[in-house]
C-alpha cells in the first residue's frame, strides 16, 4: 500500500463529512417548512433546531470574517499529504467536489450564505422550535 493512500483516504472521508453538513444545512431548512406544513412534531426538536441554526451562523461567520472553513483546510492538507493537488481526480473527490465548490467572487458567497442564514432564521421565527416547559412531564 502506498504511503500516500492513507491521507487520500481520509481527505476523501473529510470530502464527503463536508458534504453531508451542506446537506444538513440545506435539507434541514427543506426538512423544517415540509415537515410543518406535514405536522413531523421531530422537526422542531431543540436538538435539530439548535444544530441546524448553528451550523448556517458558523458558515454565516466565516464568509463574513474571511475564513477558510476548517473542513476545507483539512482535506487541502490531507491532499498534500498525499502528494496530490487540491483537486485531483479520486472518484469520490471529482463527484462530490463538483456539487460543493463553484468558481465565483467572495462577495457571492457571503451574500448567498447571508440569505440562507436569514432564510433560517425565518423559518426559526415562523416555525419555532418546540422546547419543553419546566416542571412539565410527558407529553400533552
Amino acid at each position: 500500500m502506498p504511503a500516500s493512500l492513507p491521507y487520500q483516504l481520509l481527505a476523501d472521508a473529510v470530502l464527503v463529512l463536508h458534504f453531508a453538513v451542506v446537506l444538513f444545512v440545506v435539507g434541514g431548512l427543506l426538512l423544517i417548512v415540509a415537515g410543518n406544513l406535514l405536522a413531523w412534531r421531530w422537526v422542531n426538536s431543540p436538538w435539530f433546531r439548535v444544530g441546524h441554526i448553528a451550523a448556517i451562523g458558523v458558515v454565516v461567520a466565516e464568509s463574513w470574517l474571511g475564513i477558510i472553513c476548517p473542513l476545507t483546510a483539512a482535506e487541502v492538507w490531507l491532499r498534500i499529504q498525499a502528494g496530490s493537488t487540491f483537486y485531483s481526480e479520486s472518484f469520490i473527490e471529482h463527484w462530490v467536489q463538483r456539487l460543493l465548490f463553484y468558481e465565483a467572487p467572495p462577495w457571492v458567497f457571503s451574500a448567498v450564505y447571508t440569505l440562507f442564514g436569514l432564510l433560517v432564521v425565518a423559518a426559526w421565527w415562523y416555525f419555532p422550535p418546540r422546547f419543553k416547559k419546566p416542571g412539565r412531564k410527558g407529553g400533552a
